[in-house]
Parts: structure tokens; sequence; C-alpha cells
């Protein structure tokens, strides 16, 4: 039993320390991909409009 407290202990804080950074930065990597999306579509609109 005590061997499986200390697998828990090193292995489990990692583990949710991890899965709470990639919820976190999953919403930050919408949002820029929502920007980067954005903004090649005005490139383009400014590309056509100049020609």
């Amino acid at each position: 039993m005590g061997d499986l407290v200390n697998l828990i202990g090193n292995v489990g804080f990692p583990i949710a320390v991890s899965i709470y950074l990639l919820v976190r930065i999953e919403g930050k990597m919408e949002i820029l991909t929502q920007s980067i999306n954005n903004l090649s579509n005005v490139i383009n609109d400014v590309k056509k409009n100049s020609k």
C-alpha cells in the first residue's frame, strides 16, 4: 500500500500539473489561431485591393 501511495505522489502530481497547463494553454492557442487566420484574411484583402 505504501508503494502505491508513493507512486501516486511521484507520478500523479506531474500528470495533474501537465493536464492543468494543457487546459489553460488550449484556450490561448484557439485565440491565437483565430488571430492568425484573421491576419491572413486581411493580408489577402490588401493584396486583392492593391492590384
